[in-house]
């Protein structure tokens, strides 16, 4: 990338994390950049992502995921399924480094190339607080439950749900990111969940509707 191409996205970034309420130090902003970087060169020969400008990532991808940083301030214990590029799992450890150095983020995959790109960065990064996985979350067994699962766009809500289930601790829940608001999806759930809250989100830059979903435990 060119200098004045990196002080253009330096400058999204600083601007975009401003307008969200999201205090980044010096050191996140360069690992989100370096991160960046690392997205556009490994997705000329792998394929991580269909967006190729690097303008174009940082709103779509970068600050999308930024957005939902909030709805984590909780969590210890956070499940990226389906992580495929780090999105928003990358973007969570990076602000969790500093904001809450006690948080875990796991990535599971299905796909070896994405997880060797999470396992790379991981490395590149020196993320201490993130580990990858590459398998079907189905068939995870983990000695320590989650509080948090996520995704962005895996997969339906009710297949979300059912393959993951087994991984959340009882009084945990699922965070979902969505586009448009999935009112069929949230009509399909399986039977002993459901919806706490809908949240919209605003990511400078991107003119598209985005919903955090959060699903937990029915308790009748």
């Amino acid at each position: 990338m060119s200098s004045t191409q990196t002080a253009s996205l330096e400058a999204s970034l600083q601007q975009g994390a401003q307008t969200l309420g999201i205090t980044l130090d010096q050191q996140q902003q360069q690992q989100l950049l370096a991160y960046l970087n690392l997205l556009a060169k490994w997705n000329k020969v792998y394929n991580l992502t269909s967006i190729r400008e690097p303008a174009q990532m940082m709103t779509h991808h970068l600050l999308d995921s930024l957005a939902v940083v909030p709805a984590f301030a909780a969590a210890e214990n956070v499940l990226d399924v389906g992580a495929g590029g780090g999105l928003p799992g990358i973007i969570l450890a990076i602000w969790a480094s500093k904001a809450k150095p006690a948080m875990r983020v796991s990535m599971i995959d299905t796909v070896h190339k994405k997880t060797a790109f999470l396992t790379q960065v991981k490395a590149e990064l020196g993320l201490s607080n993130v580990s990858v996985h590459t398998a079907r979350v189905e068939q995870l067994q983990v000695a320590q439950k989650f509080d948090v699962i996520t995704s962005r766009a895996f997969a339906e809500l009710a297949d979300f749900i059912n393959w993951s289930a087994h991984l959340l601790t009882d009084d945990g829940q699922f965070i979902a990111l969505k586009g448009v608001k999935p009112d069929q999806e949230i009509a399909r759930l399986p039977a002993g969940w459901e919806v706490t809250e809908i949240k919209p989100l605003a990511v400078p830059g991107l003119d598209a509707e985005r919903h955090l979903i959060f699903i937990k435990r029915s308790k009748q």
